[in-house]
């Protein structure tokens, strides 16, 4: 049972990772490599709120999502300029510099006290606590599954309610074309202010649920692999609707499980799984490019 509501959480997050990332690529058409930064990015805000200052898991999930919202105009002001293949590249140069600062704020000597070694390095921050919700701590595994399909249903009730709003077709319209979107009037560049700041805010949320659920956090979380595997969970499950994204975290999250039935080393485990991503992404671009069960087919 515990293993169970343990891919169960795996679930909730990625599937609100999915989400978030579905309306900048499913919606708007910005192909971004830069969300497992702002998965991470949460992550650490909430682990350095709780662990240095000793706050609560609302007012830390709280600042997390404040922090992500605010850096993602590392990608939205560019996102005005910049579309396709010069897009990609701006979020993968974003991606590039928040895993670096990740990475390598340790033992800084220019900066004072507590700054000079705010993310530990590549060893990351460990005895991160467990949430404590309302004077409640979340310390079994059942309670925080039942916290974090909670926030699952919370995240996707809004991304709903954004698809269903005339902003939703404003997205959808900028996303077929943008030039008409503006010859209509419409503000396309704050629009994509305000959509890569909700997408970056629920990555930082997904983050600090990681974070909070594992006590740990390392650069890794803020790769690009992660990046890449948050863009194939998209792909493979479809774009430009509510179940896509969530089809394709299942499917990405079962791989490595039943990868687990077959006892293949160690050394071999890792590059098996890599391989059955990459043929079931050739498969899918083949097949079904519009995703297992998406509406927007990249071209």
């Amino acid at each position: 049972m515990k293993y169970l509501l343990h891919l169960l959480i795996y679930f909730n997050i990625y599937s609100i990772l999915a989400l978030s990332l579905n309306l900048v690529v499913g919606y708007c058409g910005l192909l971004t490599l830069a969300h497992a930064a702002y998965f991470a990015v949460g992550g650490y805000v909430y682990a350095l709120s709780t662990l240095k200052f000793g706050w609560g898991f609302l007012p830390a999930a709280a600042l997390a999502m404040l922090v992500g919202a605010g850096l993602s105009l590392a990608v939205s002001v560019p996102a005005w300029r910049f579309r396709g293949d010069f897009f990609v590249l701006v979020t993968l140069a974003v991606q590039t510099f928040l895993f670096s600062l990740l990475y390598n704020w340790s033992n800084t000597e220019s900066l004072p006290g507590t700054w000079s070694n705010l993310t530990n390095g590549p060893l990351g921050l460990a005895g991160i606590s467990r949430p404590v919700v309302f004077g409640f701590k979340l310390e079994g595994i059942g309670s925080f599954a039942t916290l974090a399909t909670l926030l699952l249903f919370a995240t996707g009730a809004v991304f709903r309610l954004l698809k269903a709003s005339p902003w939703g077709r404003l997205l959808k319209s900028m996303r077929d074309d943008e030039l008409v979107a503006r010859g209509l009037g419409k503000n396309v560049r704050l629009a994509k202010v305000y959509v890569l700041a909700i997408a970056c805010a629920s990555a930082a949320l997904a983050g600090t649920l990681y974070a909070s659920y594992v006590t740990y956090i390392d650069p890794s979380s803020a790769s690009l692999d992660q990046s890449i595997l948050m863009l194939c969970m998209l792909l493979v499950g479809g774009a430009g609707n509510f179940r896509g994204p969530l089809v394709g975290a299942a499917v990405l999250l079962a791989i490595p499980e039943l990868l687990r039935l077959v006892h293949l080393p160690d050394a071999l485990a890792g590059n098996v799984r890599l391989l059955a991503y990459g043929l079931l992404l050739v498969v899918m671009v083949h097949a079904r490019p519009q995703g297992l069960a998406g509406e927007y087919g990249w071209k």
